[in-house]
């Protein structure tokens, strides 16, 4: 597997999050970057970013919906450096609100972000990955990918529908021992994605509880650069609601229904927006900063005492 320093990255949503942070991790660590988002000012932002840090970086401007504008992403990563070792699927939309309420353009363009972007992606690289005979695919995927997500039904869809369509790609990858395929699975992060997020609430969105940093999502996806694997989990709220969600279905719907929906009702008002569905941001940055301000939150008493409730079920059952 390559080391980081040398190799080539594409970074599929770079422009802030996650992404941007995983590009400065990587920059620092002597990486040939590949960076791409659909704003082209706040790209070129990004790559002076880790060319101080000591990288030597493109921005490709890219929307990761569209299937032709992916595969000329790869075509200018390996004009540029002849190769691609690691490509990392990272862009992402969400909308939330009630299901019905939401309109159906919005589900759909979250789906063709969160699901085809990533499809799109593999579809372009691994033809490159089987002429080299090498190369790391990094998924971005989502604890919703296990944990119920009510109010951001399509946002669930798109992360449950990766899953599948990784393990079958790994499935397919059998004879190929050194293209792999790596899963990662954040729980909430603070990066600008909520705020940017489209919301049909009614209500201002925010978060409360256990949060992880966007830093470490980076340094998970720098480990798996290093060492593949299969599906690692960010942070110990990720693993431990994995296990309840495997071992307590029921009760896990039941308590993510109650306090999300408690959790808006109870937040201040706010208008109707399509956030960074159909059009990219102006501003971009690795935190979101919802640690502080007023929105719908989820204190860190209601965290413990879901968790305490779905262990009693779960013992109950036994």
């Amino acid at each position: 597997m390559p080391r980081i320093q040398g190799s080539v990255v594409v970074i599929a949503g770079a422009s802030s999050g996650i992404g941007r942070a995983t590009a400065q991790l990587l920059a620092r660590e002597g990486a040939h970057l590949v960076l791409a988002s659909r704003r082209e000012d706040t790209l070129g932002t990004v790559r002076a970013e880790c060319e101080r840090l000591g990288a030597e970086a493109i921005a490709v401007p890219t929307d990761v919906g569209d299937a032709e504008a992916v595969k000329r992403l790869a075509e200018a990563a390996r004009a540029r450096f002849g190769r691609i070792d690691v490509w990392i699927n990272n862009a992402g939309v969400g909308v939330i609100g009630p299901f019905e309420e939401v309109p159906a353009e919005a589900h759909e363009r979250t789906i063709r972000t969160n699901l085809l972007g990533q499809i799109n992606g593999a579809h372009a690289v691994l033809p490159i990955f089987k002429g080299q005979r090498q190369g790391v695919l990094v998924n971005t995927l989502s604890i919703g990918s296990w944990v119920p997500t009510p109010f951001a039904s399509s946002y669930a869809a798109s992360k449950r529908g990766l899953r599948g369509f990784t393990e079958s790609l790994r499935g397919e990858l059998h004879d190929w021992p050194d293209i792999q395929v790596c899963d990662i699975f954040p729980s909430v992060v603070d990066t600008p994605g909520l705020r940017h997020g489209a919301n049909h609430t009614g209500h201002r969105i925010n978060v409360g509880g256990p949060m992880t940093s966007p830093f470490e999502v980076a340094e998970a996806i720098a480990s798996v650069i290093r060492h593949p694997r299969n599906a690692v989990p960010v942070g110990l709220m990720a693993a431990g609601l994995r296990v309840l969600a495997t071992l307590a279905p029921a009760p896990m719907r039941w308590a993510a229904g109650v306090m999300l929906k408690k959790g808006i009702g109870s937040a201040p008002p706010a208008g109707i927006s399509d956030g960074n569905l159909f059009q990219a941001p102006a501003d971009h940055g690795v935190y979101g900063g919802f640690s502080t301000g007023a929105g719908i939150k989820v204190p860190p008493k209601a965290w413990l005492a879901m968790a305490g409730i779905i262990g009693f079920l779960i013992l109950r059952r036994r």
